[in-house]
């Protein structure tokens, strides 16, 4: 059995990517075959007439995987807006059935797999072909839990929590919250992590300093955080 965590945020450029790449490094640092995947990823860079998964290959070279990005990624799309309406654009539909195919061969791979979502955590994957999907139904799919990443600014109070309650309204079990570009000498962040948890119920289980090159979290946290899939 393999062992995963889905990566969600409170939004768009929270720092998913930026968390995942460190969550991946991490645990291969500490002698585990972790590996990555993204179900879908918008706004693909064309590099030479090749379209290059951007967040994808960033992750991989950050983690010290010399794979191809493509490989890990089951949507690729140019456009840079919501899965679904770039699945719109170059008519492609989205299906979870390949989400699903595609996650099974990547755990054949590695033994733990960090799983990038797109957007927050509502962000819809198909709204147009009677297959509705919105975010939560490939996590379901992937049978997975989430990890909550959110900003350590002024309005994180706010989003975490909503984005924590949707999520467990929805049957998603929350594992951890990861405040991203958290000051420590900055009493309102201080704050918003100790608000945070009391609102939730959820512990924030690392913060990640501005340019943050490990993640500093105990193995124990680490581990806790994963489902076997």
């Amino acid at each position: 059995m393999s062992k995963g965590i889905f990566v969600t945020a409170t939004g768009t450029d929270v720092g998913k990517t930026y968390v995942s790449a460190l969550l991946v490094d991490k645990l291969r640092r500490s002698g585990k075959n972790c590996g990555y995947y993204k179900p879908a990823l918008s706004g693909a860079v064309n590099v030479e007439g090749k379209i290059v998964p951007g967040d994808c290959d960033y992750v991989l070279k950050f983690a010290g995987i010399d794979k191809a990005p493509e490989e890990f990624v089951s949507y690729i799309f140019e456009p840079a807006v919501s899965p679904h309406l770039a699945s719109v654009i170059t008519k492609t539909p989205i299906h979870v059935d390949k989400i699903v195919h595609d996650f099974a061969r990547i755990k054949q791979e590695f033994n733990y797999v960090i799983v990038e979502g797109a957007g927050g955590i509502v962000c819809p994957f198909n709204l147009s072909d009677g297959e509705k999907i919105l975010l939560p139904d490939v996590i379901k799919a992937l049978g997975l839990s989430v990890v909550v990443v959110a900003s350590a600014a002024l309005g994180t109070i706010n989003s975490t929590v909503l984005t924590v309650e949707y999520a467990k309204s929805r049957g998603i079990s929350v594992k951890g919250i990861i405040l991203n570009n958290y000051d420590e000498n900055d009493l309102m962040q201080k704050d918003n992590r100790v608000q945070v948890e009391a609102l939730t119920g959820v512990k924030v289980i690392a913060t990640v300093k501005t340019n943050e090159k490990e993640l500093n979290i105990d193995e124990k946290t680490l581990s806790e955080i994963f489902d076997e899939v």
